[in-house]
């Protein structure tokens, strides 16, 4: 199994609506979390779901890209936060 952990550092003040966007496409992810910084850097929003593999990871990523559900609730999200990052992680069992 993989966690995928997507990073986003928002503009500041933007955070709030940035985790609000991404608890409209929660549903569509694996156990999904949508975490905010509590220590560290600040403004930090991050999406974290799994997958069980890469191509599972690869798979999302072009549903993302194609499904207009998601274009719409993302929307001017890029707007929001000024550089992020992605982690794959595998988890050890």
């Amino acid at each position: 199994m993989l966690i995928v952990r997507n990073v986003f550092n928002a503009k500041p003040g933007q955070a709030g609506k940035l985790a609000a966007m991404f608890k409209q496409v929660r549903p569509h992810l694996t156990n999904a979390r949508i975490l905010t910084d509590y220590t560290g850097g600040f403004n930090r929003v991050i999406l974290e779901h799994e997958e069980k593999d890469l191509a599972s990871v690869e798979a999302r990523l072009k549903e993302y890209a194609a499904n207009p559900d998601w274009k719409t609730a993302m929307k001017g999200y890029t707007d929001l936060w000024t550089e992020g990052s992605r982690e794959i992680l595998q988890v050890v069992e």
